[in-house]
């Protein structure tokens, strides 16, 4: 069991996306590093019958509205910028994950984390489209092709197969999620209960 608190994260959530953001200026005040462990949302969704928020808050008078107004608090309480929307929502993040899974193998993992959110959330691009996404992750200084020729590779597939499994045994059910030894928080609106909980409080 990681001592370190665990953000459990998927490109295709733009509440992941916020989270990464707020995590560095937490990392720096409690002096905790945060584990990044990567999982498919798609998977977690289906083994939990779970749905995209998109989906889920579709027709509900208000809930939206309130949805807006949570991001618009935590973007003030943790100073980072909102999210750019992706036109393409929702894109399909299997080939951006299992490359995430190959960055940390080819110890380029925090670069590609970077690049692969930007793409999503900063400059959302089609990031599902091979090529795509290649251009953009070679824009940001990543070999591409390799990483996304080791992502089919059968140990790749089955560590994110992995982390997705493992995630939904400990009682995941979407993305951001993180954990804290065995306590779990859902969502970015309880990154400041985890924070809290880092730094001893």
């Amino acid at each position: 069991m990681s001592q370190n608190p665990q953000f459990l994260f998927d490109f295709g959530s733009p509440n992941a996306f916020l989270s990464h953001e707020a995590i560095p200026a937490i990392e720096q005040r409690t002096g905790v590093k945060f584990e990044y462990v990567p999982i498919l949302l798609g998977g977690i969704f289906k083994a939990t019958n779970n749905r995209s928020p998109a989906e889920t808050l579709a027709g509900i008078k208000n809930k939206r509205e309130f949805h807006a107004l949570e991001t618009e608090r935590f973007v003030k309480r943790f100073h980072v910028k909102p999210y750019t929307w992706n036109p393409f929502f929702p894109v399909n993040t299997l080939n951006l994950m299992r490359a995430a899974v190959a960055a940390q193998l080819e110890g380029v993992f925090e670069k590609y984390v970077e690049a692969a959110f930007h793409h999503m959330w900063v400059e959302p691009k089609k990031m599902d489209d091979p090529e795509v996404a290649a251009r953009a992750l070679a824009a940001s200084g990543l070999d591409a092709a390799k990483l996304f020729a080791r992502a089919q590779e059968p140990e790749v597939k089955a560590k994110l197969i992995a982390n997705t499994q493992s995630a939904v045994e400990r009682g995941a059910f979407g993305s951001p999620t993180f954990f804290v030894g065995n306590e779990m928080f859902f969502g970015k609106e309880q990154l400041r209960e985890v924070a809290e909980m880092v730094a001893g409080k």
